[in-house]
């Protein structure tokens, strides 16, 4: 009988589904959206995430060859950190550009705090706001079908140009990142996540309703549905918001953290200077986490009712 029990620490039931799988998953529902940006931006969109992929690999195997860790490549996190990259640049960004933005995704903002689920910001979104910060011609310098663009959300923000039909915001023929365009693919590829148990609906659903609150509070010219159909905002609330190591634990720190990250982005899109607030709303928010997680500690298991008999 003895031979049956095993002691051991907590977790007790563990799940099948290791970071690797996750890791595939959540690849295989992007692949949609980077379909999409290739069928509307032409060949170009595959080198560029081409270029973030090896960037990402080879700094994380480098950094941890050099420090004398395990080699963790094979867990796919870093294949995942070049690919969000990629699809939160332009297609027509400069190639050695999106390879210094891989590398500090990487080495700066997830390995400088050790590692995989260390990290306290998104390392792609990290990533992003030091390619704006130091490159912002080439990073909002937006091409469709050859042609320079304005996106829907430089139109909202200056009232200079037309607006596109939402179907084309939709299916995605507008200016803008290589992956952010098609609402329709990003929002099958949220879909399975949920699915799949790999992510939570809260966050998805908190992000986009905050968003269209806003918009419908403070009255821009498009309306709502343009708001979530236009810029990062799928992309952010399906694939970035929802990242394990910087997302509150509990459903209630869920809700609280993506309704901020909807406040945050709007103010940004409609008072700020720069027409999308979805990238830094999220890293915004990522610092607040702890702080979330110890105001809505999850209850502990076995732990009497506030209500149950002494």
């Amino acid at each position: 009988m003895s031979r049956l029990l095993a002691i051991s620490s907590s977790p007790h039931i563990r799940s099948g589904m290791t970071t690797q799988k996750i890791m595939a998953n959540v690849i295989g529902a992007l692949v949609p959206a980077g379909a999409a940006g290739v069928y509307f931006f032409g060949a170009r969109p595959i080198a560029v995430m081409a270029v973030c992929v090896a960037a990402c690999v080879a700094s994380e195997a480098a950094w941890q060859k050099m420090s004398g860790k395990p080699a963790t490549v094979s867990d796919l996190s870093a294949a995942l950190t070049g690919l969000l990259l990629a699809y939160n640049l332009p297609p027509s960004i400069p190639f050695w550009m999106a390879a210094a933005g891989g590398v500090f995704s990487i080495i700066v903002a997830k390995q400088f705090f050790g590692g995989l689920g260390q990290n306290i910001v998104n390392p792609a979104l990290a990533g992003r706001a030091m390619m704006l910060i130091c490159w912002p011609l080439a990073m909002t310098t937006w091409t469709l079908h050859g042609v320079t663009v304005a996106t829907p959300l430089s139109v909202m923000k200056s009232s200079v140009g037309d607006l596109p039909a939402l179907t084309d915001a939709f299916l995605g023929n507008i200016g803008g990142c290589i992956g952010e365009t098609s609402a329709a693919a990003l929002l099958a590829g949220g879909i399975y996540l949920i699915c799949m148990g790999i992510i939570s609906w809260r966050i998805p659903a908190a992000y986009i309703a905050a968003v269209a609150a806003m918009s419908a509070l403070i009255g821009r010219s498009g309306g709502p549905l343009l708001e979530i159909l236009a810029g990062g905002l799928m992309l952010g609330a399906f694939f970035m918001a929802t990242d394990y190591a910087t997302s509150p634990m509990t459903p209630p720190g869920q809700v609280i953290f993506a309704l901020g990250c909807g406040v945050i982005a709007s103010l940004i899109r409609i008072f700020g200077g720069y027409p999308e607030g979805v990238s830094y709303s999220i890293l915004i928010m990522n610092l607040t986490v702890p702080l979330i997680d110890k105001l809505t500690p999850p209850r502990v298991l076995g732990e009497a009712g506030k209500h149950a008999s002494k």
